[in-house]
């Protein structure tokens, strides 16, 4: 029998999935949903895990109509800095690259299906998918910070979102430039190009991303939802006609003898 309208399916709770994933320790306050990636309470190292789980953390936090703005941080010292060697499976065969193309969709497309506003809060170097911090609307970053896309330097196609959300961010030819050659950026410097808004002492990072959220949340809830619905749909269009093709070049590219499976250590 079919439910009968008006009557509310069964929801997600912030209780079912606050503790359910191993990279993203969970706090709510009036609302405002922080989200810290670690590993073992350190700075996050990009793993298998975090690269299978947080994609179905992202749908969770937007499955949940008691989040009306979500922070999204990291632990220690950088945002993501360093890629696990071990632990990725046999990304050498047609199933293991699969799985990489089935996360990595995931992954981009369930941060943006997050349907209120997301506040990044920079904390350190973010080498290693900076682009979801990106992918925020508000971009706050420590003085610590530093930005580099590492795909293609380390033998990668930048091809799982990347290719899409850095030309928007720097422009084409710059994005080119920064992805061929992994230049780093530093927070002011990304802040003169747009990349970031403002640029914090590292003490004054969280309070201030605080304070925009609580801001925010004081509007009403569609008010939030639609919003960010409507300031992300030209990007959401872009990922979704890409992101698959993109990331079937990265892992036609992974599976390339020419390099060494330790040269492969994911995405």
């Amino acid at each position: 029998m079919s439910p009968c309208y008006g009557v509310e399916p069964m929801l997600t709770r912030f209780e079912d999935y606050r503790a359910k994933y191993e990279n993203a320790r969970m706090r709510r306050e009036d609302g405002v949903l922080e989200v810290t990636l670690h590993t073992d309470g350190g700075a996050l190292v990009w793993s298998e895990v975090a690269h299978r789980e947080l994609g179905y953390a992202f749908y969770d936090i937007g499955a949940d109509k008691e989040n009306r703005v979500v922070i999204l941080t990291g632990a220690g010292e950088s945002f993501c800095a360093q890629i696990a060697p071990t632990g990725w499976g046999d990304i050498k065969t047609p199933m293991g690259r699969d799985k990489v193309y089935w996360e990595g969709k995931r992954l981009h497309m369930n941060l943006l299906n997050v349907e209120v506003p997301m506040i990044a809060a920079v904390n350190g170097p973010a080498h290693t998918h900076a682009e979801l911090a990106l992918m925020c609307d508000i971009v706050l970053a420590s003085t610590t910070a530093t930005f580099q896309d590492g795909h293609f330097i380390h033998g990668r196609v930048p091809g799982d979102g990347v290719h899409v959300v850095w030309p928007l961010l720097l422009g084409l030819n710059r994005a080119k430039y920064f992805q061929l050659t992994g230049q780093i950026l530093s927070s002011v410097e990304a802040q003169s190009l747009g990349v970031v808004n403002e640029v914090l002492a590292p003490d004054r990072l969280g309070p201030r991303a605080w304070e925009i959220a609580r801001e925010l949340a004081k509007r009403s809830t569609l008010l939030l939802r639609y919003s960010r619905v409507a300031l992300n749909i030209n990007l959401q269009r872009l990922l979704q006609s890409d992101i698959g093709y993109g990331l079937l070049l990265e892992n036609m590219g992974a599976v390339d003898d020419h390099f060494k499976p330790e040269d492969l250590p994911g995405e």
